[in-house]
């Protein structure tokens, strides 16, 4: 008797902690126990599905995914200088990630020099500084600009460090036609989910499509846009608001670069897109198959697309940094491993997954690499790549990914109404939604409706020390040393040349990005050129949503 009494106590915490899980996606407030055929009875495969690399591709943008050609591992990474951060680039290369993605420091996110007076303290801090041409190739010394494939995580100044790629690769004798890559250049979803921004939304706009018209003439290779979903999931947005308010960013620049003069066709290849992979793995699959198929109609039903082939949404993936908890940093692994498997069922073409200590800090050399392990081992070992969309045909899967396509569509014909997303950003209408998803998730995670292992159950207050890395004080003087010397020893003449051609054309309406290239050329910094745009284009000036 005494044993059965030892056996129940051992047995009741589990039976508890069993009783009560959620049978319900984050933000799905009640799924059934269970799917059968009629729930996806009046979803006619052919019209509505499709197989894998047939319109509208909801299946997937290739026949067989993954058989011929795995996911780009593009680890995002960047931190303290240009040449810490190239030892990390060519690390990761040498540990088999193919593709690099570059986080640059808040400074240079929002156009300020490293040695501006509000650049204090935050130099090299979250990302690389780059204040000039001479940073941007000390970044990428000894790496092959015409053989990897690069990502830059950067908006409004976008522009600005694209030119100074394209300047290092010049003097190293390589062509634009030879660079691979993606610039973010979203400015849209700054205004709505990041802030971080410089120019009013008129302005913004008039450097991406530059961005798109110079790219399109000069780098016939590169994604000039990846519009992203990422950063409005990390504000708190539902799964249908982040499909929605992301396909909506893109038919705004869509729009935009027709007006520019751009032919559809051309544009529609180029542009990449960006998501969150999040916890909730059935939702998440589902929310990708969705986003595919939205964008595909999009293009043929909205814009007259002829090439089937241009109406392929093809995305990066990154595991969901706001899903990491200070607390049991160890849970991170689990976390990023599901999530990764998320993006990957979902048929992502390129993938970054977070590391274990990123609720602390930058990542160290070995979170890093552990973070890329992880996909090395799904990629490898987890046999999910054999065959294309394998949920495919899933009754709950199928289900769900209908439920996300109708609730994204209600959201897209709203923003329509309102007379198109720069309507509806300018009116706080995105802002306000997606405030009030953040609201209701944090209310569910308080009250304990919504369980976040290790923080608000299944808690162990003792210490995990975690080794993290730090950014010594030293990377910032030395990075304020370069920008003075090359102030020094630079050609003022030819310095101002450069400003005033910049200012010039941004009064005259050309294209703007001709004149940053000459700009980052004569050694302007990146903080000089955007202080020159300024004085045309003025600041935004952020809206109060209540």
């Amino acid at each position: 008797m005494q044993k059965n009494n030892a056996s129940d106590k051992i047995l009741t915490p589990s039976k508890n902690a069993h009783k009560d899980r959620q049978h319900r996606a984050p933000s799905r407030p009640s799924l059934k126990p269970f799917y059968t055929p009629a729930d996806i009875s009046e979803i006619p495969y052919q019209e509505e599905v499709g197989d894998p690399g047939q319109f509208p591709y909801k299946r997937g943008i290739h026949p067989d995914m993954y058989g011929s050609r795995l996911w780009t591992m593009r680890q995002y990474a960047g931190f303290a200088t240009a040449e810490d951060s190239n030892r990390r680039f060519r690390y990761l290369l040498s540990q088999g990630q193919t593709g690099l993605s570059v986080a640059f420091d808040l400074p240079t996110q929002i156009g300020l020099d490293s040695d501006d007076p509000l650049a204090v303290g935050e130099v090299g801090k979250v990302g690389v500084a780059i204040d000039s041409i001479e940073d941007m190739e000390s970044l990428f010394q000894g790496i092959p600009l015409d053989a990897v494939s690069t990502s830059m995580t950067i908006n409004a100044p976008a522009s600005i460090l694209l030119c100074m790629y394209c300047a290092v690769a010049r003097r190293r004798g390589i062509s634009g036609d030879k660079l691979r890559g993606t610039v973010q250049n979203d400015i849209l979803k700054e205004y709505i989910a990041r802030g971080t921004y410089i120019f009013p939304a008129r302005h913004s706009l008039r450097l991406v499509t530059d961005t798109f018209v110079f790219c399109a003439r000069e780098l016939p290779l590169w994604n000039p846009i990846s519009v992203s979903g990422y950063h409005i999931r990390e504000a708190g947005s539902t799964a249908a608001q982040e499909i929605a308010f992301t396909l909506a960013n893109g038919v705004a620049y869509t729009e935009a670069a027709l007006a520019a003069g751009l032919s559809l066709e051309g544009l529609a290849s180029r542009i990449s897109f960006f998501f969150s992979a999040h916890n909730n793995l059935f939702e998440e699959v589902a929310k990708f198959r969705a986003a595919r198929k939205l964008w595909a109609e999009l293009m043929r039903d909205r814009f007259r697309c002829r090439d089937v082939q241009s109406a392929r949404l093809r995305f990066h993936a990154q595991t969901a940094g706001s899903s990491l908890t200070a607390q049991q940093p160890e849970n991170n692994v689990v976390r990023v491993a599901y999530q990764a498997l998320a993006a990957v069922l979902g048929g992502t073409q390129s993938l970054h997954t977070n590391s274990r200590d990123e609720a602390l800090a930058l990542p160290t050399q070995e979170s890093a690499t552990l973070a890329l392990r992880t996909q090395q081992i799904l990629a490898y070992e987890s046999g999910v790549t054999a065959v294309a969309d394998p949920l495919g045909g899933s009754y709950f899967v199928e289900s769900l990914t209908k439920n996300l396509e109708m609730e994204s569509r209600a959201y897209l014909d709203k923003i329509d109404q309102m007379g198109g997303m720069l309507r509806a950003i300018e009116s706080g209408y995105v802002q306000k939604e997606i405030q009030d998803a953040a609201y209701d998730l944090q209310r569910r995670v308080e009250n304990g409706d919504e369980t976040i292992v290790g923080v608000n159950r299944f808690r162990d207050d003792r210490p995990a020390p975690v080794p993290l890395l730090r950014i010594s004080e030293e990377s910032e003087r030395d990075q304020l040393e370069r920008l003075r010397s090359l102030r020094e020893r630079r050609d003022t003449d030819k310095v101002d040349r450069a400003r005033k051609q910049l200012v010039s054309e941004a009064r005259s309406g050309g294209n703007l990005l001709y004149p940053v290239l000459q700009a980052v050329e004569s050694l302007m910094t990146v903080g000089e050129i955007v202080r020159a745009l300024k004085s045309e284009f003025g600041e935004y000036q952020e809206t109060i949503v209540i």
